[in-house]
């Protein structure tokens, strides 16, 4: 039996108790919820089922060493000592990134070079030679976190952020980030086991996501790889067992996805992200203007999109969300509509007041993704919840 270690997931704001419910369901133990990451314990095959499957994290980290550090010569020497010799080699290059709080060291960028000059120095006094800085493709990331005196050592397992699924090629203007697609899906409740639709799709992200998460499909199926094959104890079988395993349980979903766009160009970039994410037999995508279309029958639906946020409430904004409203009022009954956006103003002319709003960001843009139940004969304002 391996070895349990601590780890710490990465996610967005706001998808914290979502990532912990999804770690628990995957068998994590000791899952604890922070500021915008999730700490939990398990092994390295555990590690390897984690990133394979999570669907709302960014980054898995394994800590490596905590120290507690009093100025910058004991920052240095602490980890000129650490025996990096043991996790990479003199080929392998690297990367840091540091984020600091306190008064003892205040700037991450120093600190990083710092560490970095440590671990360089200590592999030309074993060596006479040394491993090469590469920010953008390292082989080997590491994190440091400084809290006043205690410095955390982490290693990246993961390498590109996780939500980067590797089906997306092709993307339109502002496409909406996997993590934070994936996460409204399971913020929603949805199960995919209603008929889905998202009636503004663009490049389809949505779709693929809602497709991945009915079908039970790994959300990094379509990965090619991840950091901790650099590792000297990459386990390859170890891997390709876990990844068989997961596979097995994906099942073909009994339910329509369908995506709407009214630009052709946004049709051929959904259709060909669905092709490289291999899921064209369970979704379809048309050339429609929502506004013009019709629930296609009196079953439940569910609905969920990104439409455009616009920068001022303003002439076509204002409109958009006016006929979005308008839409799902006189053509979409029997629906569960969930849209977000950054403009809270432009959501207030959808004309109906949400059952729920969620807080989350949209890289850098504080949104709301507000659910609007659909009922039959719904004509009028439905009683508001707090924000």
């Amino acid at each position: 039996m391996m070895d349990n270690f601590k780890m710490t997931a990465k996610t967005l704001f706001g998808l914290e108790d979502i990532l912990a419910d999804e770690l628990r369901a995957l068998g994590a133990q000791e899952v604890r919820v922070g500021n915008r990451i999730v700490h939990f314990v398990g092994d390295k095959g555990f590690m390897y089922k984690a990133n394979l499957c999570l669907r709302t994290a960014l980054k898995i980290l394994k800590p490596l060493h905590e120290v507690r550090v009093s100025n910058e010569d004991a920052l240095y020497k602490a980890f000129f000592d650490f025996p990096w010799e043991d996790l990479m080699d003199v080929d392998h290059s690297f990367a840091f990134d540091s984020v600091v709080n306190g008064t003892t060291f205040t700037n991450g960028m120093y600190v990083s070079q710092k560490v970095k000059d440590a671990l360089v120095d200590r592999f030309r006094k074993l060596s006479r030679q040394r491993p090469d800085v590469d920010r953008i493709y390292p082989d080997f990331r590491f994190h440091l976190h400084i809290d006043h005196d205690r410095c955390t050592l982490s290693v990246d397992s993961s390498g590109a952020s996780l939500h980067k699924r590797g089906y997306r090629n092709l993307t339109n203007i502002a496409p909406i980030n996997e993590v934070l697609a994936a996460g409204m899906l399971q913020c929603s409740g949805w199960r995919g086991d209603v008929d889905f639709l998202d009636p503004m799709c663009g490049s389809g992200t949505l779709l693929i996501e809602a497709a991945m998460l009915a079908a039970r499909i790994p959300a990094q199926i379509n990965r090619k790889v991840f950091a901790f094959e650099n590792w000297t104890d990459w386990e390859p079988e170890l891997f390709e067992k876990i990844r068989f395993a997961q596979l097995d349980k994906a099942v073909t979903p009994n339910i329509t996805i369908i995506g709407y766009d009214k630009a052709p160009s946004a049709v051929r970039k959904a259709e060909e992200n669905i092709r490289q994410a291999q899921l064209q037999d369970f979704i379809s995508v048309e050339r429609k203007n929502f506004f013009d279309t019709k629930k296609i029958d009196h079953r439940p639906l569910f609905l969920m999109t990104n439409p455009p946020y616009g920068a001022r409430l303003e002439g076509d904004i204002k409109t958009l969300y006016s006929q979005m409203g308008d839409t799902f009022k006189q053509h979409y009954l029997n629906t569960d509509a969930w849209v977000i956006s950054s403009n809270i103003e432009a959501l207030k002319f959808i004309g109906l007041r949400p059952k729920r709003k969620i807080k989350l960001f949209n890289g850098k843009l504080e949104s709301r993704l507000m659910h609007f139940p659909i009922y039959s004969g719904t004509k009028k304002v439905h009683k508001q919840t707090k924000d």
